[in-house]
């Protein structure tokens, strides 16, 4: 499908009426992916509407000004339909679970399928870090609530440590990778990079939000540390993408991003009403990918195949199981750590170095590090972690589970 050449349905429109934005909330216990396909919606809506807000402070038009209004007006109101998506009385932790199982699974499919050696170090790169952030909310959850988060991601996602947390914390310098300037990317590498930096900021903006209203200590602070890093992924992702493309060239990719992500889960969602609603949001995409592309085409004079030449959709976005693909990344790489551009094993790097530096100023004394001291608190009082394990983890030193640990990923001297 070439959403450039797809005419939307007659009955779709930019804006409905107030029922519209109202739907029935999935189930409790719906399929794990149907929650993690609303957060990704919801986040990609997010990027979107900021994305048009910043254009529109960056130019003196108001004609265009106004055209940027509508369509964002839209955009919002897609928003607010998915953020209501989600069940009154699923908790802010139990959707934390559900942030964190959709980072794991939809870095692992990105990074699968992109072409680009950039895109996909730095996704399986992050991958081994919001792995281990599922493990320390999964124990948090435990010890709050006494829920298994197994149950809640439906046992297709492992929760077991990624790279420790503690080695996630680097400096600013060591978090900005090589933007696609290179030749005109192919299709899938652009999407992904556009999909991942949305679903990251969201997730970055939910743990901002959380750790400020959360009620008891030891979460505010988990929030907060997590969400740090969190903000050094959306500043990764962010950096991949391509710093050439005009205002307009971007709206265009954020549109034709939205068509591709609404289209994928339409294909693949297994709720047949909440397919419905995908389809009627994709619908929607169409209009507003035709207004992109006529702003492009009367204010650069450009055509649609000047910024993405192949606009033929690459197959769906799945969400789905990748447990064996988590563990050979595990395996191989969970002691990397980022040196500017590029990844090294943090072993070989001496207390000069910038991580070294960072890890003093930040990470010291290491009881202050709330993910380390919270989890070795849950061991003592429980005996041991808490975990889904479909086979002994492939890093033999983060298989003990009665001692947290703080070595895996930093310089052998920390």
């Amino acid at each position: 499908m070439n959403p450039f050449t797809t005419k939307p349905e007659k009955s779709a429109r930019l804006f409905v009426d107030w029922e519209k934005l109202w739907p029935a909330s999935y189930e409790r216990r719906a399929d794990p992916y149907t929650r993690a396909r609303v957060i990704l919606m919801n986040g990609t809506e997010f990027e979107n509407v900021w994305f048009s807000h910043q254009f529109s402070r960056s130019v003196g038009d108001n004609d265009l000004r106004r055209a940027l209004a509508e369509l964002r007006r839209s955009e919002q109101q897609q928003q607010k339909l998915l953020a209501h998506l989600k069940p009154a009385d699923e908790t802010a932790l139990e959707h934390t679970i559900g942030y964190e199982q959709l980072a794991v699974d939809l870095t692992a499919h990105l990074a699968q399928r992109v072409g680009s050696p950039d895109v996909r170090g730095a996704l399986d790169f992050a991958l081994l870090e919001d792995f281990d952030h599922l493990y320390r909310y999964a124990d948090y959850l435990d010890a709050a609530t006494g829920e298994k988060a197994e149950e809640l991601v439906g046992r297709y996602t492992e929760i077991m440590p990624g790279r420790p947390t503690v080695a996630h914390h680097r400096h600013p310098a060591d978090t900005v990778r090589r933007p696609m300037t290179g030749v005109q990317p192919a299709t899938i590498d652009l999407l992904a990079a556009n999909v991942i930096t949305a679903a990251e900021q969201q997730t970055m903006n939910y743990y901002m939000n959380t750790a400020a209203l959360w009620p008891e200590e030891t979460g505010r602070r988990l929030y907060q540390e997590i969400g740090m890093v969190e903000e050094q992924h959306v500043t990764q992702y962010g950096s991949l993408l391509d710093p050439r493309l005009t205002w307009l060239e971007n709206l265009l990719v954020h549109q034709y991003v939205e068509c591709w992500l609404y289209w994928s889960c339409a294909e693949t969602e297994s709720n047949s009403r909440i397919r419905g609603l995908w389809q009627a949001l994709f619908e929607q995409e169409l209009l507003h990918l035709d207004i992109a592309q006529n702003l492009l085409r009367s204010r650069e004079g450009k055509q649609w195949q000047q910024v993405i030449p192949d606009g033929e959709f690459p197959p769906p976005l799945r969400l789905e199981s990748n447990i064996d693909y988590i563990r050979g990344i595990l395996g191989q790489t969970a002691y990397n750590t980022a040196v500017r551009e590029d990844y090294q094993d943090a072993r070989t790097l001496g207390p000069d170095s910038s991580f070294a530096a960072y890890q003093r100023a930040v990470n010291r004394p290491l009881g202050h590090v709330v993910s380390h001291a919270f989890m070795q608190e849950y061991m003592d009082k429980n005996g041991r972690d808490y975990r889904f394990e479909t086979a002994p983890h492939p890093i033999e030193p983060l298989r003990t589970r009665t001692r947290d640990n703080t070595q895996v990923g930093l310089p052998d001297a920390e």
